[in-house]
């Protein structure tokens, strides 16, 4: 039973009131042989320090004061400050350690305690198997000797703090999770730590909320929601699986879903199989604060465990996300066209309203630029006549993409024509012109130079300016002809096909649809759409392939079977008046 009173003798005295301190972190725990260090255990620093007491009379045992899993590195540790609180108001004037390690391994901070904090408060210090006490007199050696052990013990932690970093950086690129818990939705495999399964009750969960967010809920909406239902939070979870979590910012007694928790799992690649670690570390092992690495140094591996999310549908929601996100007050989600439609001519949100009209409600939408008297027109188009026109030109486009799909497909089978490569020969004939006429002209400097028309810092000069033309011209003779190779090797089974035909028989709109297949719709005066799909740049490519095939260019324009070739300016836009 250990007991605190307050110091009666006086500091100089004989007798002594002490703590017993003990330290272990994780890395002091795993240094040992087979895993553990027995002689660094908490149960034995106690049971050592406890014994000395015993056969030293004049020390008493005030109150034991334990740090486990903290670093020695620095001396932020709860049960320190607790005992040096205790120092400071005088109720201890001796300190007992195991050994100097487990007082600290920061060379300075564990020297500026026992030089100069301890000595100024009158705190007697013992490490007991490094036969120092502070309270007998100290030979030449042993002061001598005491920086070196603490800078050993300094040397120690950073040694272990470069092999865990390693270690962990090598998991990290192996694509091993190495996180102290498995994220939500996911569990670490008993058989393999560093590895996760799908968890079979929280997965449903991660779906769920997936699935709300392309509904159109925002993530304030999807928190409410999951805490509604008494789903528990990813930390409550946890918790109701015994682990240990703590953390600073819960407000209440039980945490609840908030929109950043949301958020995390809606931005997180880990739910599609990927595997992304290393985006924080610290500066060193005595700094604990993190920084943000750049995404470029991230370690990412694709297939590391089983998604629990479909590629395309984490797509679709990282689309989402940029929208617009304001909700709807009556339906408690976003409206269908929500962060898809722009002003025409200012570029500003197009906003939603509703006119009632006899017994009959009407949506439109009109210029915020407008509402706002910025000088904008109100550029006003009804919801119904917005929805069918959008829906008629994503059903043009899909056909577009699909004639062009059976081009390709035709074009690819033709054995090669030399005129349709002849605007590829065209070029590269006019780069090899340009790479000679350089080349040419340097050889001319060089002639200057030594008949002393030119200096040699001119020469160096206009040299340096042929070198750069040379190679800017040879690069663009690669790419030319990469481009020539290329094209009639074009792959028929893309992202950007595979999209358009998934919706070939579409009859109505959806947001994912939207996301997928449009980038953004700007609405013109006298109610013109320009409707900028995506993936305009492959389209203009194979547009481009085709329209240099002779054999696709007969029958009014055909492609050798009486089918009209798509135009080039469905690629990225389509323009429906009303």
């Amino acid at each position: 039973m250990f007991y605190s009173k307050e110091l009666q003798a006086p500091l100089n005295g004989q007798h002594w009131l002490c703590a017993s301190y003990v330290r272990l972190s994780k890395e002091d725990e795993d240094a040992g042989n087979g895993g553990k260090d027995e002689s660094n255990s908490i149960t034995n620093q106690k049971a050592l320090i406890r014994d000395y007491l015993a056969d030293h009379p004049d020390l008493e045992l005030v109150d034991e004061f334990v740090d486990d899993g903290y670093s020695g590195v620095n001396f932020d540790r709860p049960d320190f400050k607790r005992m040096m609180e205790e120092v400071k108001n005088r109720r201890i004037n001796c300190i007992v350690v195991k050994d100097l390690s487990r007082f600290g391994r920061n060379y300075i901070e564990a020297g500026k305690y026992l030089e100069q904090v301890f000595p100024f408060l009158g705190v007697r210090f013992i490490a007991i198997t490094d036969d120092m006490d502070t309270g007998r007199k100290q030979s030449d050696a042993e002061q001598f000797i005491l920086p070196f052990k603490n800078l050993f013990n300094d040397s120690y932690c950073k040694d272990i703090s470069t092999k865990v970093r390693s270690q962990l950086a090598i998991k990290r690129k192996n694509g091993q999770y190495v996180g102290s818990f498995a994220c939500y939705g996911y569990l670490k495999d008993p058989a393999n730590h560093n590895k996760l399964i799908i968890d079979p009750e929280t997965s449903g969960v991660v779906q769920q909320i997936f699935y709300w967010k392309i509904q159109g809920l925002s993530a304030d909406r999807i928190a409410e929601r999951l805490n509604s239902l008494g789903i528990l939070c990813p930390m409550e979870y946890k918790r109701s699986m015994g682990m240990k979590v703590s953390t600073n910012f819960r407000t209440k007694g039980k945490a609840q879903w908030a929109p950043k928790s949301v958020l995390r799992i809606l931005k997180n690649e880990i739910y599609v199989g990927v595997m992304t670690q290393g985006k924080m570390t610290t500066p060193s092992y005595k700094i604990r604060k993190l920084i943000e690495k750049p995404e470029e140094e991230w370690d990412r591996v694709e297939g590391t465990h089983e998604a629990i999310i479909h590629k395309d549908i984490f797509d679709v929601v990282q689309s989402l996300l940029l929208r617009d996100t304001r909700i709807s007050p009556d339906e408690k989600q976003l409206y269908l066209f929500s962060g898809f439609l722009f002003c025409g001519d200012c570029g500003m949100n197009m906003i939603r309203s509703r006119r009632k009209y006899k017994d009959t409600v009407y949506a439109y939408y009109s210029c915020s630029g407008y509402k706002r008297k910025s000088g904008c027109n109100s550029h006003m188009i009804s919801e119904r006549q917005l929805y069918d026109s959008v829906l008629a030109a994503i059903k043009h486009q899909c056909n577009l993409v699909l004639d062009m799909e059976r081009l390709l497909k035709y074009a690819q089978n033709l054995p090669d024509d030399p005129d349709s490569r002849h605007h590829f020969d065209v070029q590269l004939a006019r780069l090899d012109e340009e790479i000679k006429r350089n080349q040419d002209m340097k050889v001319r400097l060089i002639e200057n130079l030594n008949e002393g028309i030119i200096s040699r810092e001119d020469y160096q000069e206009l040299s340096a300016i042929y070198d750069v033309r040379i190679h800017d011209s040879r690069q663009a003779r690669l790419n030319v002809e990469a481009e020539r190779d290329g094209l009639k090797n074009l792959p028929l089974e893309s992202e950007w096909l595979s999209t358009f035909k998934k919706y070939h028989t579409v009859n109505e709109l959806d947001r994912i649809m939207l996301a997928e297949l449009i980038d953004f719709i700007e609405v013109h005066e006298n109610k013109e759409l320009t409707i900028h799909f995506k993936f305009a740049d492959q389209i203009e490519r194979v547009q481009q392939y085709l329209s240099s095939i002779p054999a696709l260019n007969i029958r009014d324009g055909g492609n050798g079977n009486g089918k009209k070739k798509p135009s080039s300016s469905t690629g990225c836009t389509n323009t429906e008046k009303q």
